[in-house]
């Protein structure tokens, strides 16, 4: 597995990552996966006092109350939200953490001993630096 030249079969397998992209290379139903991901946002704290600051803008006698007088949903963890004709769809952190086999508090790790000598670096500065 390899992109831009750059092995990166080594990054996935030591996040223990392979899983999840057997997975993605697994059937779908492309016009639903459309349809939801152009709708898609990711739902998180700040979209939360942003909804709670827009019902305020709309309505100033709500100021100072809490989510439940404001007929609000409590935020627990973010999440993906979206629609499929019509019905809306969300999809919690711990969702996705569980479909792809990951602890829900996640982790990381690079696999480099020296990030300075990646493979990567000049990808990056090409694709991002030199881009005009």
């Amino acid at each position: 597995m390899s992109f831009h030249g750059c092995n990166i079969k080594e990054y996935y397998e030591s996040q223990d990552l392979i899983h999840y992209f057997d997975m993605l290379n697994g059937p779908t139903y492309e016009n639903m996966v459309r349809h939801f991901w152009v709708r898609a946002y990711v739902y998180d704290k700040h979209s939360d006092e942003q909804e709670m600051d827009e019902k305020i803008l709309i309505d100033t006698s709500l100021a100072r109350k809490s989510r439940e007088e404001m007929s609000l949903e409590q935020f627990v963890d973010p999440e993906i939200r979206s629609s499929i004709m019509g019905i809306p769809v969300f999809i919690p952190q711990a969702v996705i953490a569980y479909v792809i086999r990951r602890a829900f508090e996640g982790s990381f790790t690079d696999a480099l001993e020296n990030n300075k000598k990646s493979p990567w670096n000049e990808v990056v500065h090409q694709k991002m630096l030199l881009k005009i």
